[in-house]
C-alpha cells in the first residue's frame, strides 16, 4: 500500500503487545497483518518466509523497513524505504510508535498544506463577519454597524479609579504639609483693628455676617439692648 495523505488519519495497535513491546520485537509488532501502513511485498517479508538474517536487506532491491529511532519503552520511529543499493536508499514515509499506536508522520508538504488551509479558513470566517457589519446609505456613504450588545459596550462610562492605599494617602499629606510650607496663609489686619479669624480679620468682607435669629435681643453700638419686636419711634 503506498503512503497516501489519507493515511494521516489512521492509526493502529495491538493491545496484546503493547506490555512487551521493546527495540528487539517492534519491527515484528509493525509487520503484523492487520497493520493498514504495513506493504506485505516488501523485502523485509522474503527474508522472514525465507528464514533469513536481516542483513540480506542490504543485499536487496525494493521497498524495505527499518528501525530509525528507538526511545524505550514509549517511542519507536520506522522508515519505508526504496533501497537502490548497499548505499543507495530513497525515502518513502516515516512511522511512529507512540505508547503501543502506530501513526505516519507528514511530510513537509502535508504540513504545509495543513496550516494554509486552516489560516485560509480562519481568514474566510473574518471577512464574512466583517461583511456582514458593512452597510451602505445614499447619504451616508459606506458605514460599519456593529450589534447592539458592543455599542453598549464601547459607551459604558470608564470605571472609576480604585481607592488609594494608605501609603499613597500618607505621601499625598506629605506634599500638602510641604506645600503649606511653602506658600503659608498670610493674616490680614482688620481697619478696626480686630483679630484675624482663620488667616482673616472680622472686617475682611469674605467673613459672613449672620443675622440674629427672631427672639433674640441684638445689643446697639452703647450696650443696649434692643427688642427686635420694638417698633422704631
Amino acid at each position: 500500500m503506498e503512503p497516501s495523505e489519507s493515511q494521516l488519519c489512521l492509526s493502529w495497535s495491538n493491545s496484546a503487545w503493547i506490555p512487551v513491546l521493546n527495540q528487539q520485537n517492534v519491527l515484528e509488532y509493525f509487520s503484523q497483518k492487520s497493520n493498514p501502513f504495513y506493504d506485505r511485498t516488501c523485502n523485509n517479508e522474503i527474508i522472514k518466509m525465507q528464514r533469513l538474517d536481516s542483513s540480506h536487506l542490504l543485499k536487496m532491491t525494493g521497498v524495505e523497513y527499518m528501525l530509525l529511532h528507538v526511545q524505550d519503552p514509549i517511542l519507536y520511529v520506522i522508515r519505508k524505504a526504496y533501497r537502490q543499493s548497499k548505499d543507495k536508499v530513497t525515502p518513502l514515509a516515516d512511522y511512529y510508535i507512540l505508547g503501543g499506536v502506530v501513526y505516519q508522520c507528514p511530510d513537509l508538504q502535508a504540513v504545509i498544506n495543513s496550516r494554509m488551509l486552516s489560516t485560509l479558513h480562519l481568514l474566510t470566517l473574518a471577512f464574512d463577519e466583517a461583511i456582514s457589519y458593512s452597510r451602505y446609505n445614499p447619504g451616508k456613504g459606506y458605514y460599519w454597524e456593529f450589534p447592539k450588545a458592543e455599542k453598549e459596550k464601547d459607551k459604558r462610562p470608564p470605571k472609576n479609579n480604585e481607592e488609594c492605599s494608605e501609603a499613597q494617602g500618607r505621601r499625598v499629606e506629605v506634599l500638602l504639609s510641604e506645600l503649606v510650607k511653602q506658600f503659608p496663609v498670610r493674616a490680614v489686619a482688620g481697619k478696626d483693628g480686630g483679630k484675624p479669624v482663620d488667616g482673616r480679620t472680622i472686617a475682611d468682607p469674605s467673613v459672613v455676617k449672620t443675622e440674629p435669629s427672631v427672639g433674640m435681643k441684638r445689643t446697639n453700638n452703647a450696650g443696649n439692648n434692643i427688642d427686635p419686636k420694638r417698633k422704631r419711634m
